[in-house]
């Protein structure tokens, strides 16, 4: 047995010694199976396999090649020097974090990134196989839209000329001539419309909460150009921030022609008009209740013709002045109502107008891209000049056509028969019905509707449907015209086309068929008014899943996946929904009030938590803490389900791991994450990130330790006997609160 760690602990040393992939080009297409890219690690775990074999074949332990594979992969991803009774976190990716520094480029790293990159490099093969043999017109857009964003030359022939000729078409604004125009109802259909620009507001069609067979117009609010109002009312403490972006707008104003003095004025106009904004803008741990959404547009904000504001944005649909519209921000309509009327015209044009550009900026030439790279530099520690061209080629592809590009991702890599991960959401389903059983705070008759939800919650796995019929594909993308040389028009098209998609929708009931997410995409996430779980092809592999893997591994990944989309549907916004995805009340009251004491309890616990010694706002975060712990409760039992059923599981050589511990393990090691900066005022808001698992924002790694540590205290402590004889007094326990 000590000659067979001794061999894992040399795989382990030999593969750390080797440079990390690149991630560039199509040596990234050759992957181990645990999802961990390292040259010529195939070589090496072949050697050490083969050696393995001749030592030993120990009983009860799993010597196949996936399993000695992931085993390297986490005992290379452990710091064995740290107590997991006092730092879970730290002791099951403390070694990963070591040999992992920060990539240039990367302002955050971990599994997630990871498993994207190696998914753009995939869809950077499709995309460029132009002799591939195509069923599909829309297929093809894919490789056109490609090419043409890849066409640096036209795209620096070319130069600032097409935004300027729109700006122009729009009426034009104050940066190189006076400008004295009555025509903020124009210029506002008009950015809105035509370039999908939300200026004080955005405007889309979504389900009907309270009647979810069909689409209704929604409102909230939008308006401002840094991530969070935080930014404008903190000066202070945001000074530097500021700074860069008054910087970058001078910067983009004398690009399109104006003067430096002129430019700094009107540049500083705009950003006291956002920062006027940001005072009005509703928080968004105050925007969790969402029975309060129901409003008359009408009489709210005045100051906009909304009638043929919202005849221009949803052409050729015809509206009346019956047209029932969902406001989201009712105090906020008010407000900004207010202050339209109260500024200055020219300052309302030229912010309208500095929404479009900003919108454009990624698609112009290189200096413009320069002046946002400085930008985002300061923001986020990440420096844009070392991603590759056909990065942010392939992402935007991903954006234009993703469903498109998704059909040739999903048949060049979605090999996975779907009824297994259909079987896994159904083990966890059973498990926090289980739960719910035992929940003490709930009454009889709610605890059975919820089992009800539970049972009703619609299951999309991989791909929608449609994108393996050639037919059903080209017919959605029909009328997006994509040519191979003008990426500045295609992206005018893609706007073109996807607001008259929007438009269709309004007099169209829901289709499951419509995703949020694209196939490729490493995510998942819950609809509450759909009442359906989405797991695109894209995270339905290693790091998260491997049908060769020990199932601890497979449950501490994709489960906990699993069962935090669930969770949402119980959370404290997705649990106003009923089965049929119907905002109404359907607990009863003293549920309602208990939870709400639940909730308090952990609002408090996270809020004890900090980040660069911030305190974070656990109202804030409410919703992901839920489905955070209750997700992975319900993982974690379904395992113990499936042991109970199908006996004990091999265990994974030389870690001298419990499989109760390889879960909870796995499950941290998935969470592992490192960031050059981290900002707690940008944590998820309602839903900010459509139900994921972990936040795609850069507090993630220190998010990370935050959940780690909160559910080791709770669950994975147990499975290390922190709770036995002297390790009681050393396990640093605090208040922990659960829901389900």
């Amino acid at each position: 047995m000590e000659s067979l760690r001794e061999s894992i602990l040399h795989l382990t040393f030999q593969m750390s010694t080797y440079k990390r992939a690149t991630l560039d080009e199509e040596e990234l297409l050759d992957t181990g199976s645990d999802g961990i890219y390292h040259t010529s690690t195939m070589q090496v775990r072949q050697y050490i396999y083969i050696h393995i074999l001749v030592l030993t074949a120990h009983p009860g332990m799993c010597l196949s090649e996936p399993c000695v594979s992931v085993a390297s992969t986490v005992l290379g991803a452990l710091d064995r020097s740290v107590d997991p009774c006092q730092d879970f976190y730290n002791f099951a990716c403390g070694g990963w974090m070591r040999k992992n520094p920060l990539p240039e480029g990367k302002s955050r790293w971990g599994p997630f990134s990871n498993l994207w990159e190696h998914n753009m490099a995939i869809m950077k093969n499709l995309l460029e196989n132009t002799s591939m043999k195509s069923l599909s017109k829309a297929e093809q857009k894919t490789q056109w839209y490609y090419q043409a964003c890849m066409n640096e030359s036209k795209i620096e022939e070319l130069g600032a000329k097409p935004l300027q000729d729109l700006i122009n078409q729009t009426g034009g604004w104050g940066l190189k001539d006076p400008w004295d125009k009555d025509n903020f109802q124009e210029v506002l259909r008009i950015v809105s419309a035509s370039f999908r620009a939300s200026p004080f507001f955005t405007v889309f069609v979504s389900t009907d909460s309270k009647s979810s067979n069909s689409n209704i117009i929604q409102v909230d609010q939008s308006g401002l150009g840094l991530p969070s109002r935080e930014y404008y009312l903190n000066k202070t403490a945001n000074e530097k921030y500021l700074k860069a972006y008054l910087s970058f707008l001078v910067e983009l104003g004398i690009l399109l022609g104006g003067s430096e003095e002129t430019s700094q004025k009107m540049m500083q106009e705009i950003i006291d008009f956002e920062t006027a904004l940001a005072h009005i803008t509703v928080p968004q741990e105050e925007r969790r209740d969402e029975m309060k959404i129901y409003h008359k547009i009408q009489t709210l904000a005045p100051a906009v013709d909304w009638m043929p504001f919202l005849s221009a944005v949803f052409t050729p649909v015809a509206l009346n002045d019956s047209e029932p519209v969902v406001v989201y921000a009712k105090e906020y309509l008010q407000k900004v109502s207010e202050l339209i009327s109260n500024t200055n015209k020219s300052v309302l044009n030229n912010y309208m107008i500095m929404k479009v550009v900003r919108k454009m900026v990624s698609i112009l030439d290189q200096r413009f891209q320069d002046a946002e790279q400085r930008f985002l530099e300061v923001m986020y520690g990440t420096k844009k000049s070392c991603t590759p061209r056909w990065k942010l080629c392939v992402s935007d592809t991903d954006s234009a056509l993703g469903f498109a590009l998704g059909a040739l991702f999903v048949k060049a890599t979605f090999s996975e028969d779907s009824k297994a991960f259909v079987n896994m959401v159904s083990e966890i389903k059973w498990a926090f019905e289980g739960s719910l059983k035992t929940v003490g705070w709930m009454d009889p008759k709610t605890k059975k509707a919820a089992k009800e939800k539970a049972d009703a919650i619609y299951n999309m796995v991989g791909y929608p449907k449609f994108i393996m019929k050639p037919k059903e594909l080209d017919m959605v993308f029909n009328d997006f015209d994509v040519v191979s040389d003008l990426y500045f028009q295609n992206v005018m098209n893609y706007y073109n086309f996807s607001a008259r998609v929007t438009a269709n929708q309004l007099r169209k009931a829901p289709n499951r068929d419509q995703w949020s997410m694209t196939p490729p995409t490493v995510n998942a996430y819950y609809n509450p008014t759909k009442n359906e779980m989405v797991l695109p092809a894209g995270i339905l592999q290693a790091p998260f899943y491997n049908h060769a893997w020990p199932k601890a591994m497979n449950f501490g990944g994709i489960g906990v996946v699993m069962g935090h989309e669930l969770t949402h549907a119980f959370d404290d916004q997705g649990r106003e929904y009923d089965k049929d995805g119907n905002l109404r009340q359907w607990w009863q009251n003293s549920s309602v009030e208990a939870f709400k004491q639940q909730t308090q309890c952990m609002v408090e616990q996270y809020s004890n938590y900090s980040i660069n010694k911030e305190p974070l706002n656990g109202k804030h975060t409410l919703g992901e803490n839920i489905a955070d712990n209750g997700g992975l409760r319900a993982a974690y039992k379904a395992y113990i389900n499936w042991i109970e059923k199908n006996g004990e599981e091999a265990t994974l050589p030389a870690l001298g791991m419990t499989n109760r511990q390889l879960f909870f393990v796995g499950f941290a090691q998935v969470c592992a994450n490192i960031c050059s900066l981290c900002f707690p005022q940008l944590l998820p808001g309602r839903w900010s990130k459509t139900g994921c698992l972990f936040t795609t924002h850069c507090c993630v790694c220190a998010l990370g330790w935050v959940k780690c540590r909160a559910w080791a205290i709770r669950h994975g402590t147990f499975t290390f006997s922190c709770f036995t004889g002297h390790n009681l007094s050393k396990l640093k326990v605090s208040v922990f609160c659960l829901c389900f």
